[in-house]
């Protein structure tokens, strides 16, 4: 059982280093992602999806972050900027961002080991005992303090954060590892076709979160080993992991939530489906994502914007939004938005119907529009008696996305309007 005592577990955290890998493309959500990296996308109403593991990082009291970025960075950069750099580095904390740089070879990262190697220097700048490299790509809660403590506790040189997954859904998505009794990993397939199932459930099996602790020297000897290797993908999952679990200490960390009659939450936004999915799931009486619990408070950037404001309440056009989340700087002026999640600043106009539907920043909804189960991106126009989801062959014909699962995808580009909204 890990040593969970208040000044055990404030060591351990003050002598960690998290390395947080928030590169990536996020293809599988197409022109969602175009003009921003999939850990800057937009999430719950007011936040963007890097929030989640910064704030974990900082409720579970690791205050030295780094946050690893590459493709098309310029709002990840800006929003970690703005809503996260009032740390003090006199203090021992610090949030700094580590584009690609080129700094131990001509290429950019070419995996998220290499991502890591190449901030070899910073990390060892910062002397941590422990580096945790955590996805940037994930909406979830963890206490990282319980992953700390079994890893120390365990003698391990690597701790593989992971939850049981449906086969189905892991196949050719997730690493699935084997494990025996005290949960050291015996195999590891980095997105098999056919993943192996657990003992005993052939419906489940044992996935990475793509969360890992390392001791720092052990990763710093398994990087140097990588990069000269001509044949690696430079990856944890494809080789760092693999070549590592037959000769060293390799543990899994089965991720169960820290919060009393909780269950764990932890969600892969990757595609269009998901995306929707994770934000219509908010608008639950009780949602299994708590964003309202001052324990454990999920921290951004806001700019202050004046309360959501819903006006006319004649019989012809009514002002209101049910079973919905509505964020400041709104205006449902005579429309009616029913189980939608609207971020800050749309304007939903007179006549117009909103329902089942994520609606991101700065969306200007004009009169008798009808739009349900859509995503809508950011800065969109939709145009006076514009008509969303009813009918696909037509929202196909208007030159819109449509997803595996009836999901609408609206962007300014298919609107005909300047793109480059971040």
């Amino acid at each position: 059982m890990p040593n969970s005592s208040p000044r055990y577990i404030s060591n351990l955290t003050r002598e960690t280093y998290a390395l947080i890998l928030a590169g990536g493309r996020g293809s599988r959500l197409h022109e969602l992602t175009d003009w921003r990296a999939k850990p800057a996308l937009y999430f719950g109403g007011k936040f963007r999806i890097i929030d989640f593991p910064l704030s974990n990082c900082i409720n579970s009291g690791i205050r030295r972050v780094g946050v690893v970025t590459q493709y098309k960075s310029h709002s990840l950069i800006r929003h970690v900027m703005r809503g996260w750099g009032h740390f003090k580095k006199e203090l021992g904390e610090s949030v700094e961002i580590l584009p690609a740089s080129q700094r131990y070879s001509e290429n950019w990262y070419q995996g998220t080991a290499d991502a890591v190697f190449q901030n070899i220097d910073i990390i060892r700048h910062e002397l941590p005992k422990y580096v945790m490299i955590l996805s940037g790509d994930h909406v979830y809660r963890m206490d990282y303090a319980g992953l700390l403590a079994a890893h120390a506790e365990s003698g391990a040189d690597m701790t593989v954060s992971c939850l049981e997954v449906p086969v189905a859904e892991a196949a050719n998505a997730f690493g699935v590892m084997e494990v025996d009794e005290s949960n050291r990993i015996l195999g590891f397939e980095e997105k098999p076709a056919q993943p192996r199932s657990l003992p005993g459930n052939p419906e489940l099996c044992l996935a990475s979160m793509g969360n890992y602790v390392f001791n720092t020297e052990f990763l710093f000897e398994q990087l140097k080993k990588d990069a000269q290797n001509a044949d690696s993908d430079r990856d944890f999952g494809k080789d760092i992991i693999p070549a590592i679990i037959q000769q060293h200490k390799v543990f899994a960390y089965p991720f169960k939530s820290a919060f009393p009659n909780e269950q764990a939450y932890w969600r892969d936004v990757g595609t269009l489906d998901s995306f929707w999915q994770a934000n219509m799931e908010l608008l639950s009486p009780t949602p299994a994502l708590n964003l309202y619990d001052a324990k454990w408070p999920i921290w951004t950037y806001q700019e202050q914007l004046p309360p959501a404001k819903f006006v006319f309440d004649d019989d012809e056009r009514r002002g209101m939004a049910v079973d919905s989340v509505v964020s400041g700087g709104c205006i449902i002026s005579g429309a009616t938005v029913r189980h939608s999640v609207l971020f800050n600043e749309v304007r939903v106009c007179s006549f117009s119907t909103v329902e089942n539907s994520v609606v991101l920043p700065d969306v200007v909804v004009l009169r008798h529009c009808k739009i349900k189960n859509a995503i809508i991106d950011r800065g969109c126009i939709i145009p006076e008696g514009m008509v969303i989801g009813y009918n696909h062959d037509q929202d196909r014909a208007k030159g819109f996305r449509v997803s595996e699962k009836g999901v609408v995808l609206v962007t300014r580009d298919m609107l005909g309007l300047p793109v480059g909204y971040e």
